[in-house]
C-alpha cells in the first residue's frame, strides 16, 4: 500500500477557487479556498477532488459497512445501521459527528519541529512517522461538546493512522464511537459521510467538517469550518463553542445552521470584495 493511500488530505500550497465546486452545496460558501489534494491526501482525510477521509476497519462492530458505491448512485441504507445504541447518559442529546484531519488536527509525513503528536503507521512492513499538529483550542472544544452532545468522530482516513492519533488527542473520552473511511459511501470519486446511515434522527445531526464533499447528501446538516494547517493564531473552535451551547438548547437545529450558513456566506463575501 503506498504512504499517500492512508491519509485523505488536501494541500496548503494549491489553495484554489473554483466555481463548480461552489455548487456541490450551500454549505461550501462559507469556505473562503478549497484546497485540491496534497502529495499523501489519499492516506489522510478530506478532499479528494475535494477528497473525504478513510480508514481500514469500524470501531463499531455491530454495524454493517455500507456498499461502496462506483456507479455515482447513492448506496441504500444499511441493514444495521453505523452507530449503536445512544448511551442512557446520551438521550435527549443531540448527535455531532466531527470530522479529524484539517479541522481538529493537521498531519504530515514530512518532520514538524513543534508537533504535537508522532504517529508509527505500518505500511507494507514499513513503519512511517506522520507528524501530528492540534488546531488551537481542540482540547477546550472537545470538552466542551463532549459535555453538551454525543460526539461521533468520522473521518474518511484509515483507521491504523486515525485510531491512534484519536487516542491521543481524546483524552476525556469525549467520542462514543469512531467512523473511517469504510463507513463512508464512495460517491462520484469522493468519500461521503452519509448521515442517514447513522441510525439517530437527522432532525438531531450535526456534522462539523471543513470539506463540503463529505456532507454533500447533507448540506442542512453541516456546520462548515475552514480548512486549518498550521496557523497557531486561528480561533474557528474556540468562536464555534457559544454557537454550539446555543444550539444544544435548540429543538431544531436546522433553523440556526441555516443562520449561521448565511453569516458565513456573507463574511465570506465580504472577505472576498476587500481582496
Amino acid at each position: 500500500m503506498d504512504s499517500t493511500s492512508i491519509i485523505t488530505q488536501v494541500s496548503k500550497e494549491d489553495e484554489i477557487i473554483s466555481s463548480s465546486q461552489e455548487k456541490v452545496s450551500q454549505s461550501s460558501l462559507s469556505l473562503k479556498k478549497q484546497r485540491s489534494r496534497s502529495f499523501f491526501n489519499s492516506f489522510l482525510c478530506c478532499f479528494r477532488d475535494y477528497n473525504v477521509e478513510s480508514t481500514t476497519s469500524n470501531c463499531n462492530s455491530n454495524a454493517q459497512i455500507p456498499t461502496v458505491e462506483e456507479n455515482g448512485s447513492i448506496a441504500k441504507p444499511p441493514a444495521k445501521f453505523l452507530l449503536p445504541e445512544m448511551r442512557v447518559s446520551d438521550v435527549g442529546k443531540k448527535c455531532v459527528v466531527i470530522d479529524l484531519d484539517e479541522t481538529l488536527v493537521h498531519s504530515s509525513f514530512k518532520p514538524i519541529n513543534n508537533a504535537d503528536f508522532i504517529v508509527p503507521v505500518e505500511i507494507d512492513g514499513t513503519v512511517h512517522q506522520v507528524y501530528v499538529l492540534k488546531r488551537p483550542h481542540v482540547d477546550l472544544f472537545l470538552q466542551k461538546m463532549g459535555q453538551l452532545f454525543e460526539c461521533v468522530l468520522f473521518t474518511a482516513s484509515l483507521a491504523k493512522y486515525a485510531d491512534p492519533v484519536a487516542d491521543l488527542l481524546d483524552r476525556w473520552g469525549v467520542f462514543r464511537a469512531r467512523l473511517f473511511r469504510e463507513s463512508c459511501v464512495f460517491h462520484r470519486g469522493n468519500y461521503v459521510k452519509d448521515l442517514s446511515r447513522l441510525g439517530r434522527d437527522l432532525s438531531k445531526v450535526i456534522i462539523v467538517d471543513n470539506s463540503p464533499a463529505s456532507y454533500i447528501f447533507h448540506p442542512e446538516n453541516a456546520v462548515p469550518v475552514q480548512s486549518w494547517f498550521d496557523d497557531m493564531s486561528d480561533t474557528e473552535l474556540f468562536d464555534l463553542i457559544p454557537f454550539f451551547e446555543g444550539l444544544s438548547k435548540e429543538e431544531d437545529v436546522y433553523s440556526m445552521l441555516q443562520n449561521l450558513r448565511g453569516r458565513r456566506k456573507s463574511s465570506s463575501e465580504w472577505e472576498l470584495e476587500e481582496e
